[in-house]
């Protein structure tokens, strides 16, 4: 009963919006999707129409201390403020992990669910550095992007798996902002820079239509997360349209953006590869300004990363500016 409840009340807060659409708004890829779903990607979609961006925060429940030492970090700077993204991945501790979701949707946070994952052929615990940037040859990433293949299987075994904490969520009436093969254009992820006809968008629509058509999971926002295109010089992410699956596979585009490299014509690209549809930043490393902000307007959420509060990378007087700024939406909002 209290899920209940608490999808109803979290449905009228989503729909019960006096949104005069200033921009086109899309309806979910899934045509199945849920009734909270649908709310929570047109709430997203009037949050922008009117000036506004939702604050977020990663979870890492490797390292929960860092994540309680950011909630007290943005306390400090602006009392009273709790970033309403909640991010989590279900790469590690799966069920700590979809639990802690729950009971965070309940508590009025937007969750967004990052997915981390090892290679195919890969069993237990994710190891970071062996496994999700393990080395992968070119043979064996086509194997894998071939149906009937046996690292195809062992793939779809991995995303079965991944379906079943996605349907807790699902059970629980749990809308989430799906962002799974994030930094696709860079080259450090075992899914980074595969391109052309069983490049990267293979995957892309083989994961959507696995979890969509097959495990009937309607509560996923799909979020199609590169990284920001760097101008740096010890690595190299390439343009975000040799990995785009296509209007059909997306329905929000996103960027990861670290090293202030806050660039107006990243955010532009964006908006004209997706044809107006809804943008985010999927990560944050150093905030960007209050004007810098106000520019990327097309933004409906930030998600800081878990850490990255610390002095070093964002100062209290710069935490202050985002999480105070009038245009900034935060739980207690």
């Amino acid at each position: 009963m209290k899920s209940r409840l608490t999808s109803f009340f979290y449905l009228l807060l989503c729909v019960a919006v006096n949104c005069s659409a200033q921009n086109k708004h899309f309806s979910p890829i899934n045509e199945n999707a849920s009734v909270t779903t649908r709310a929570l990607l047109e709430r997203l979609y009037c949050t922008v129409d009117e000036g506004k961006i939702f604050s977020g925060l990663h979870h890492n429940q490797l390292f929960m201390p860092n994540y309680r030492n950011d909630l007290n970090r943005i306390e400090e700077a602006v009392s009273g403020a709790v970033p309403v993204v909640w991010g989590g991945d279900l790469a590690w501790d799966a069920d700590k992990v979809v639990n802690m979701s729950i009971d965070h949707h309940r508590r009025g946070y937007l969750i967004s669910m990052t997915w981390h994952a090892a290679r195919p052929f890969d069993r237990g615990q994710v190891n970071f550095r062996k496994q999700t940037q393990g080395k992968f040859s070119k043979k064996e990433w086509e194997e894998l992007v071939t149906e009937g293949s046996e690292m195809n299987r062992l793939w779809l075994e991995q995303v079965d798996s991944i379906a079943q904490y996605l349907k807790v969520l699902q059970e629980n009436d749990v809308p989430v902002l799906w962002r799974p093969f994030h930094e696709m254009n860079g080259e450090w992820f075992l899914w980074g820079d595969r391109r052309g006809e069983k490049g990267f968008t293979v995957l892309w629509k083989m994961l959507y239509h696995r979890l969509t058509d097959y495990h009937k999971l309607n509560n996923l926002i799909w979020v199609w997360n590169p990284n920001n295109p760097r101008k740096h010089p010890v690595d190299k992410e390439m343009g975000y349209s040799l990995y785009y699956p296509g209007d059909e596979y997306v329905d929000v585009l996103a960027a990861d953006v670290y090293h202030r490299e806050w660039f107006q014509d990243t955010h532009d690209q964006l908006v004209t590869l997706g044809g107006g549809k809804l943008l985010a930043l999927g990560e944050v490393g150093e905030l960007p300004s209050a004007e810098q902000l106000a520019s990327y307007n097309r933004y409906a959420w930030f998600m800081i990363w878990t850490s990255f509060t610390q002095d070093k990378y964002n100062t209290l007087d710069a935490l202050k500016e985002i999480f105070g700024n009038e245009r900034v939406i935060n739980l207690k909002e």
